[in-house]
C-alpha cells in the first residue's frame, strides 16, 4: 500500500530517482538549495523563480535520507518548513524521506465509528520511561485491557528542545525526531490497528512556536502583524497571501491522515485563529478530510473551543456529523473538579455555586454554559445552546493534559481530591462520566491514580528559557499562596531536566494499593460502557435532568431504538431524604453501593431500559 499525499510544497521523491523541491518564499530574490550528507552531487543549488513568490528545483538524481536546506538571499540558511523529517532539529537540515518505501500492515483497517471512542491522552515523552514511538507500542495491550478504543497523542510535530509539551511546534510535517524515526510512527500506528485502537493525533494550527520558526525571513505573509495573540501576531488565515497559508495547514491535516494512516485530529484552540473569511478556515479544513479520506473510512475531528460554540457540532438527517465530530466540554471537568477538591480559584468561580447542578446539565445537554454569564468573565454571556445536539458531539473528561499541566505543580485530580478527603466523590463522578452517553477521555496514568504530577516543561535555551521561567512563576503570583517570591521560587523550572523527569508515568506503582483498586473500578465501568450503553449509542439524544435540593441528580437519555439510559446519583456527604422514590426503570447496569431506603452519600447508579 502507497500512502503518499502529494502536496505543493517540500520535498518528496518523484519516483525516477530524483526529487521534486518547492518553497514558498515571497520575500525572497534568490533561493539557493543546500544538499549536505551522503552519496553524489552534494552541493548548492539555485531553485528557479515561479509565479506567486514559489521557488522549485528538480533534482535529477538524489538519495533518501539526504539532508537539504535553503538559503535565502545568501543569508540566512533555513529548513523546509513542510519537511518530512528534521532528524538534527528545528535549526538543523531537513531529511529527505520516502514515504512509500514504508510496509504497511493494516491495510484491511477502516476504522471504528465514532459511538464506540474512549480516549486516552498521552504525550510520548512521559508515557514511558523511554519515550519513542516504539516504547509506546509496547503499552499498548494494558489499554485494550482497560477499555480504551483510541489513543490520542500531543503534538509530535518537531519543537525547539529535547523535550516539551509539543504546542509549540515549528515544522508541522516532521514527526520529533526524539521520539523516533516517521516510519516509527507509523510501527506505532500499525500496531495501534492490529488491535482495534483508533489513533488520533493532536495539532496546532493557531500559532507557531518562539524557537526555530523562521517564516518571517522569508514569507512573513504567513503572519497578520494587525491581530495580537498570546503567541504574538495571528497565523494570516484572512488576509492578502492566506490561500497558501490556508493550503499549508489543510495539507497537513491530510497529510497527517494520509501518509500516517490516523483516525483523526485534535485541532487545539479553535477560538484562537482570527478568520473573518467565509468559509472560515476550520470548516474548509473539515471539507477537505470529509472529501477526502474521510469518503473511504472513519475519520473523525474533534474541536478545542474555548467559547462553548456548539456552531460546528450538529448532524445531518442520517446521524453523520456535518462538520465536527465533537468538541471537548471542559464545563464537566470544572464542575467535577470543584467539587472533588474544594478549590474555587481562578474559572472555577463560575462552578463554584451550583456545580451539581451544572454538572448534570453539562452531562445531559452538553455545555453547562449555553448563553449564561460568567462570573470569571465579569457577566460577560459564554456559550451557545447545545440541548438540541447528540451527546457524542462532546468529550467529557476528569483531567486533561492542560488541567493537570497547568497547575503550579501538576497534581493531578486524584491526589487533590484525596487530600481534600473527597475520593468518594471524585468515584462517584467518574462513574457519571465514563458511564454517560458522551465520549469519555482519560488522561495517561489516570486509570490508576498515578502519583506522579504532569508538570509544564519545556527546554529553550539563554534569554528564552530565563523569559519563560519568570513568565511561569509569575503568573501563579495572581494566587493568595503564590503572594510570596520564595513560594513562586518553589514552582518547577520548566527547563530543568528533573521538571520533564518528574512527569514522567511510573508503570509499577499500578499493581499496588491504592493504585490498583482505582485500576480496577476504571476497567470495570469502561467494560459496563462497552456491552449496555456503546451497542445504542448512534441514535442517542440529549438528556433530561432534574435535581432536587438534596443533590439527588436523575437524568434520562433516549438511545437508539427506543432504549431509554437512566442516572440516579446523590452528588452530596449526606443520603438522600427518607421516603424518595430511588427505583430506576429498566435493568440496573451499576450499582456502587448496596440496595438501601436510602441513596447513600456520593452513590451512582445507572440503567438501561428496553422498548
Amino acid at each position: 500500500m502507497n500512502r503518499l499525499h502529494n502536496m505543493p510544497f517540500g520535498a518528496e521523491p518523484t519516483g525516477q530517482g530524483g526529487a521534486r523541491v518547492r518553497l514558498w518564499a515571497p520575500a525572497a530574490s534568490r533561493v539557493v538549495l543546500v544538499r549536505s550528507g551522503e552519496g553524489p552531487d552534494l552541493g548548492s543549488f539555485p531553485m528557479h523563480v515561479q509565479d506567486g513568490g514559489w521557488f522549485e528545483l528538480e533534482l535529477p538524481r538524489t538519495q533518501v535520507r539526504t539532508d537539504y536546506a535553503f538559503s535565502i538571499d545568501g543569508g540566512v540558511v533555513v529548513p523546509d518548513p513542510a519537511s518530512r523529517s528534521n532528524r538534527n532539529g528545528v535549526h538543523g537540515p531537513s531529511t529527505l524521506v520516502d514515504p512509500s518505501a514504508f510496509a504497511w500492515t493494516d491495510d484491511a483497517w477502516r476504522g471504528r465509528p465514532w459511538h464506540e471512542a474512549v480516549i486516552y491522552e498521552l504525550h510520548l515523552g512521559c508515557f514511558t520511561p523511554e519515550g519513542t514511538f516504539a516504547a509506546a507500542i509496547e503499552r499498548l495491550d494494558a489499554l485494550v485491557a482497560l477499555g480504551v478504543t483510541a489513543i490520542e497523542l500531543m503534538p509530535v510535530a518537531e519543537f525547539a528542545g529535547r523535550h516539551g509539551w509539543g504546542y509549540d511546534g515549528v515544522l508541522p510535517f516532521a514527526p520529533k525526531a526524539a521520539y523516533g524515526t516517521p516510519d516509527d510512527l507509523r510501527r506505532l500506528v500499525c500496531a495501534a490497528h492490529q488491535r482495534g485502537l483508533m489513533v488520533l493525533l493532536d495539532v496546532v494550527y493557531n500559532h507557531f512556536g518562539p524557537d526555530g520558526n523562521h517564516l518571517n525571513a522569508y514569507a512573513p505573509g504567513f503572519f497578520n502583524p494587525e491581530v495580537a495573540t498570546p503567541w504574538g501576531a495571528a497565523i494570516n488565515l484572512d488576509g492578502p497571501g492566506s490561500r497558501v497559508v490556508r493550503d499549508f495547514f489543510i495539507h497537513n491535516a491530510l497529510y497527517w491522515i494520509e501518509e500516517f494512516h490516523l483516525d483523526g485530529l485534535r485541532i487545539d484552540a479553535v477560538h484562537a485563529m482570527h478568520d473573518t473569511g467565509s468559509p472560515h478556515f476550520i470548516d474548509e479544513l473539515v471539507g477537505a478530510v470529509r472529501a477526502g479520506p474521510g469518503r473511504e473510512r472513519h475519520v473523525h475531528l474533534v474541536l478545542e473551543n474555548d467559547l462553548n460554540d456548539a456552531s460546528r457540532l450538529g448532524r445531518d438527517a442520517a446521524g453523520a456529523p456535518r462538520l465536527a465530530d465533537a468538541q471537548w466540554n471542559d464545563d464537566v471537568h470544572h464542575a467535577v473538579h470543584v467539587m472533588a477538591t474544594g478549590e474555587t480559584d481562578g474559572y472555577y468561580i463560575d462552578y463554584a455555586g451550583e456545580p451539581v447542578r451544572l454538572f448534570g446539565r453539562a452531562l445531559a445537554e452538553g455545555f453547562a454554559f449555553q448563553g449564561d454569564p460568567s462570573p470569571y468573565r465579569g457577566g460577560e454571556v459564554r456559550g451557545t445552546p447545545s440541548a438540541h445536539l447528540s451527546p457524542l458531539a462532546f468529550v467529557n473528561s476528569l483531567q486533561t493534559h492542560d488541567q493537570v499541566g497547568n497547575r503550579a505543580f501538576g497534581e493531578r485530580i486524584a491526589t487533590l481530591a484525596a487530600q481534600a478527603d473527597r475520593s468518594d466523590a471524585l468515584r462517584a463522578m467518574l462513574a457519571c462520566v465514563l458511564l454517560a452517553p458522551s465520549v469519555p477521555m482519560l488522561f495517561m496514568g489516570e486509570e490508576w491514580a498515578a502519583s506522579t504530577p504532569f508538570l509544564y516543561f519545556c527546554d529553550y535555551q539563554g534569554e528564552l528559557a530565563q523569559a519563560v521561567t519568570n513568565g511561569r512563576r509569575a503568573e501563579f503570583g495572581r494566587f493568595a499562596r503564590f503572594n510570596e517570591p520564595s513560594a513562586r521560587d518553589a514552582i518547577p523550572d520548566p527547563n530543568a531536566e528533573s521538571t520533564f523527569a518528574k512527569s514522567k508515568l511510573d508503570w509499577q506503582e499500578r499493581d499496588r494499593t491504592p493504585h490498583a483498586d482505582w485500576l480496577a473500578l476504571y476497567s470495570d465501568l469502561l467494560r459496563r460502557r462497552h456491552v449496555h450503553l456503546s451497542p445504542w449509542l448512534e441514535g442517542s439524544r440529549s438528556g433530561v435532568m432534574t435535581l432536587d435540593a438534596s443533590g439527588t441528580l436523575r437524568i434520562t437519555w433516549p438511545l437508539a431504538s427506543g432504549h431509554r439510559w437512566h442516572l440516579l446519583a446523590q452528588l452530596a456527604s449526606h443520603a438522600s431524604p427518607a421516603g424518595m422514590d430511588i427505583e430506576l426503570p429498566g435493568s440496573v447496569v451499576y450499582r456502587s453501593h448496596p440496595v438501601a431506603a436510602r441513596l447513600a452519600p456520593w452513590s451512582v447508579q445507572f440503567a438501561i431500559e428496553a422498548p
